[in-house]
């Protein structure tokens, strides 16, 4: 287990590097550095996160047990959906303004169907989970 992070790490700072060179080349307005950059960063840090963590629980294993416990512990679960909840609500009002401010601009038309893309996207696994909870509950 410990080698996929390892890999992961690696690969997230090639893409990084990647990025770096690509964007210094000048690709043009290609969105591939950018992409690289930031897919480099998030897999680089999520693998290196979780190869400190394990460091961090190799050294004491008191910790490994109180770190399982705290993340099954049933309130700790039901503030971390809470604070989803809230912050699905608060992007719905986010992305309704962002559109419109979108479509006051005149913004390309691709760019704000992308948008209502993600929004209609969000907005249909809600209505999705929200039924099929109905039924199981």
């Amino acid at each position: 287990m410990k080698a996929k992070y390892w890999i992961i790490s690696l690969l997230g700072l090639a893409a990084v590097v990647a990025g770096f060179i690509l964007a210094r080349m000048g690709v043009g307005s290609a969105p591939l550095p950018y992409v690289l950059l930031g897919v480099g960063c998030g897999a680089f840090g999520w693998g290196a996160g979780e190869l400190l963590r394990q460091w961090a629980v190799r050294a004491d294993p008191g910790l490994e047990k109180q770190l399982r416990i705290e993340q099954t512990d049933e309130r700790n679960q039901l503030v971390a959906n809470k604070a989803k909840a809230r912050a699905y609500d608060a992007s719905v009002y986010i992305y309704s303004a962002l559109m419109l401010c979108f479509a006051l601009m005149q913004v390309r038309l691709s760019a704000v169907l992308l948008l209502v893309g993600g929004y209609l996207l969000t907005t249909g696994i809600y209505v999705y989970f929200q039924i099929r909870y109905n039924k199981e509950m």
